[in-house]
């Protein structure tokens, strides 16, 4: 089929974008708003209408998930639903509304689900302060179906999760293999959405980070005293 032109008044306004980002800005290419004003003259809401192309697979970031871009800038990941296409582009909005977005940062606790980085927070060894979204997770349903979920995520888990699928059928299938022990021991953790580290687990955890010398004074010094 041959792709219609962007220039072509007689589609829609999001078909333009579509073929626009397509034809002119081409994949891994930055544009900002600005640049699509000037491609749209006069037609209001375009840049919304490029918005409204990620409910139809289309990958477009913002600094948000890319922290490489500027704060005025979008970047045209990959293309999703041919929408200029008879009968594309027809399905209705998943777009998050403020009221959506403000129920599931509440529920995930204000904080990145993925690290547990709470919004401003510096991430360790830089001057980055962590910014809270909601990001669409793809979840693999037991019956092989795939649903899209949201989730509370830091800007850098949202670029490093782009594309996975988290597999429920086989944590299910995981969770009926534990001990009763390791059950109850999951249930209170899930309880109080946290886990208490024990003195060992957190000394474990500080001593693989050391460098290899300080490893090996510290394993002199843990060796049990020669009878």
């Amino acid at each position: 089929m041959v792709m219609p032109s962007w220039t072509d008044p007689k589609l829609g306004t999001m078909k333009r974008a579509a073929l626009w980002l397509v034809t002119v800005v081409k994949e891994d290419g930055v544009f900002t708003k600005e640049d699509v004003k000037q491609a749209f003259p006069g037609v209001s809401q375009a840049d919304r209408r490029v918005r409204d192309l990620r409910d139809h697979g289309w990958q477009i970031d913002t600094n948000r998930e890319d922290a490489s871009l500027g704060p005025h800038e979008q970047r045209f990941v990959k293309q999703g639903e041919p929408v200029w296409e008879p009968g594309r582009g027809t399905r209705p909005s998943t777009s998050i509304t403020q009221t959506r977005r403000r129920e599931v940062l509440a529920r995930d606790g204000h904080f990145c689900r993925s690290c547990g980085i709470a919004p401003g927070e510096v991430y360790a060894g830089t001057y980055e302060s962590a910014q809270i979204d909601i990001a669409r997770r793809v979840v693999r349903q037991p019956d092989g179906r795939e649903t899209t979920e949201l989730v509370a995520e830091c800007n850098r888990c949202r670029v490093g999760g782009r594309g996975s699928v988290t597999d429920l059928g086989s944590m299910l299938n995981r969770a009926e293999a534990l001990s009763g022990l390791e059950r109850r021991m999951l249930a209170g953790w899930m309880e109080q959405d946290r886990r208490d580290f024990s003195g060992a687990e957190t000394f474990w955890a500080d001593y693989r980070s050391l460098p290899a010398e300080s490893r090996a004074k510290v394993r002199e010094a843990l060796k049990p005293p020669a009878e």
